[in-house]
């Protein structure tokens, strides 16, 4: 049974046994060549397209579809910060990693802030094998290179102010310091590092950005092979700082109850240093 973090979220109610993706929804790998392309027009609806990096891509045939046969856990950190989150998942607060189906599991770790690539570095080396690191790189909905903003204030949180948007009250308070790193497709990684049959957990805390990836998320069949997403929704966050694509509150409402709707848990989350 994977129990939720006891600090980080507030359970609305008992987690599901880990290995009920593949009883419930069978063992076919979802198809992501037949998504509507007027849902993704949609979830761009008021978008602010000059200010993207890049579109939303929700499938592409180049992809190459995961092929193991074996399921695990699989820990995906967007906003890794120093690994902090990582550690709580290997210390069970995220559930019991002995629980993890053939009691194996897999991390990808996705960080943006350059500041932590030699902590992450670190991780990688000390888990070889059972950890992909992406350093120095955004997540977000599509591939492509975007200017990303540091916060040099919030020493104390893991400069978790450091955002895609310059419009970041803490990235303001920096004095908009950046730089240019590339972005990860959630949708891709979803696609190549997943099955069914896998305990699949996103942790997601990316100051903002989380307004253009969850709409593209929701029209991407990749999404019902997510189990829980622990979603650090930042609404607090004056609307101009909420993404580049113009995602209001309702459409970002509307996008977590599509998700829902496909089976993805999206239990309430905050997490008070990442």
């Amino acid at each position: 049974m994977l129990f939720l973090a006891a600090e980080a979220v507030s359970p609305k109610n008992d987690a599901p046994v880990m290995d009920a993706k593949a009883s419930s929804r069978g063992v076919a790998s979802p198809k992501l060549r037949g998504v509507n392309a007027s849902e993704v027009a949609h979830a761009l609806v008021g978008s602010q397209a000059g200010n993207m990096p890049c579109q939303c891509e929700a499938s592409n045939p180049a992809w190459k579809k995961c092929t193991r046969t074996v399921p695990r856990c699989v820990f995906i950190d967007l906003g890794a910060a120093d690994g902090n989150s990582f550690n709580d998942f290997l210390t069970g607060k995220y559930g019991p990693v002995d629980k993890c189906p053939s009691v194996q599991w897999h991390a990808v770790l996705v960080e943006a802030n350059p500041r932590f690539d030699q902590a992450l570095g670190n991780v990688g080396k000390e888990h070889r094998g059972l950890i992909d690191v992406m350093s120095s790189t955004a997540a977000y909905m599509c591939e492509a290179k975007t200017s990303f903003y540091l916060d040099t204030v919030n020493t104390g949180q893991n400069y978790w102010g450091s955002s895609m948007s310059e419009n970041h009250p803490d990235v303001q308070k920096s004095g908009k310091q950046k730089v240019t790193v590339p972005t990860s497709n959630l949708n891709r990684i979803l696609y190549e590092e997943t099955m069914p049959g896998d305990w699949v957990m996103v942790k997601m805390d990316i100051e903002g950005s989380e307004y253009d990836v969850l709409p593209c998320l929701a029209t991407s069949e990749a999404a019902s092979l997510i189990d829980r997403l622990y979603l650090e929704d930042h609404h607090f966050l004056p609307p101009e700082s909420r993404g580049s694509a113009g995602t209001s509150l309702e459409e970002f409402q509307a996008s977590k109850a599509k998700l829902k709707a496909a089976g993805v848990d999206i239990p309430d989350y905050f997490s008070n240093t990442l």
